[in-house]
C-alpha cells in the first residue's frame, strides 16, 4: 500500500509524456500529489479488509459501495470520465475497461490472502466491477500475482517466468522501452513496464526512480511498480514518512488498518 500510494505521489508530476526519462530526479516536489491512484487504492484496500471470509459476490459489491463512497468523497482526484461517471450512477455497471485503472488500485489483494488462486480470485473481484474486458481484468490479477509473489520470496527470475507464461511476454528491457514510450492508460501498455521496472530495479527507491524514467502513464506505471517493490524490498521508513504527510487523515487511517491487519 505504502509503495504504491508512493508511486502514485513520485509519479505525479511527471504524467503526460513528462518524464525526464533519466532515473536522476527529485524523489518530491511541489507537484507530488496524490491522484485518483491513491484515492481508488484505499477504497480497494478498504473494501478488501471488510470482507475478509466473505463470498465473492460480497466482495465484488464492497468493492463497488467503497470506490463509490470514495470517488465521491475526492471528486477531483483525476478520474477517467467514464469512471466518473461510474462512480456518480446510482446502477454502477462495468464498461468494458482494458484501462489501467484495474491494476494501479489492485495492491492490496497481493497481500491479504494466503494462496496465489485466493490473491487472482480477489484481484479478478476488485477489476471486474467496472474493467470486465479481458485485458483489463488481466492487468489486474498480473499486478496482484507478483505482489504475492514477491512478498512469498519467490527470487526474480521466477517471478519473471511466472509473468510470461501466464501474462506478458516482457520481451524488452527498460533501456529497449524508454526511447520510446509514450503516454499509454492501457493495462497491456502499462503493466508489462511497470512488472519490467520492478524486476530491474535493485532496492525499492531504484525501482521508482526506474519506472519514472520510463514516462508514459507516470503516476499509474510507478505506483502499480511501487506496490510490487514494497512487497520485495519493504519501504523505507522515511518515505513511509513523506507518504502520510502527503494524503489525507482518513486515507491515514485506512493505511494504519491495513498494516494492523493484513
Amino acid at each position: 500500500m505504502y509503495g504504491a500510494i508512493l508511486g502514485d505521489i513520485i509519479g505525479c508530476p511527471y504524467e503526460f509524456d513528462r518524464s525526464p526519462k533519466t532515473k536522476d530526479f527529485p524523489l518530491f516536489i511541489r507537484g507530488s500529489l496524490y491522484t485518483d491512484d491513491s484515492v481508488m487504492t484505499i477504497a480497494v484496500a478498504e473494501a478488501l479488509l471488510d470482507t475478509r471470509g466473505q463470498d465473492r459476490p460480497e466482495r465484488r459489491n464492497a468493492v463497488i459501495r467503497s470506490m463509490q463512497k470514495w470517488g465521491r468523497r475526492y471528486p477531483d482526484a483525476g478520474y477517467g470520465g467514464r469512471f466518473y461517471g461510474w462512480i456518480f450512477s446510482r446502477d454502477p455497471q462495468p464498461y468494458n475497461s482494458w484501462g489501467n485503472g484495474s491494476a494501479m488500485r489492485v495492491s492490496a489483494a497481493g497481500w491479504l490472502y494466503d494462496t496465489l488462486e485466493e490473491t487472482v480470485q480477489a484481484a479478478e473481484d476488485t477489476a471486474i466491477v467496472t474493467h470486465n474486458h479481458p485485458e483489463g481484468i488481466k492487468g489486474a490479477v498480473a499486478a496482484a500475482s507478483v505482489i504475492w509473489a514477491a512478498r512469498n520470496g519467490w527470487p526474480r527470475e521466477k517471478i519473471r517466468e511466472y509473468v510470461r507464461s501466464e501474462f506478458y511476454p516482457l520481451d524488452q528491457t527498460c533501456d529497449q522501452i524508454r526511447p520510446g514510450y509514450h503516454f499509454d492508460v492501457s493495462c497491456q501498455g502499462t503493466v508489462p513496464q511497470a512488472i519490467t521496472a520492478f524486476l530491474e530495479g535493485n532496492d525499492f527507491e531504484d525501482v521508482i526512480r526506474t519506472a519514472v524514467s520510463l514516462g508514459g502513464d507516470c503516476d499509474t506505471l510507478t505506483c502499480i511498480a511501487g506496490g510490487m517493490a514494497e512487497a520485495m524490498y519493504g519501504v523505507p521508513e522515511t518515505l513511509k514518512e513523506e507518504c502520510l504527510r502527503r494524503v489525507e487523515p482518513d486515507m491515514r487511517e485506512v493505511l494504519d488498518r491495513f498494516v494492523r491487519e493484513r
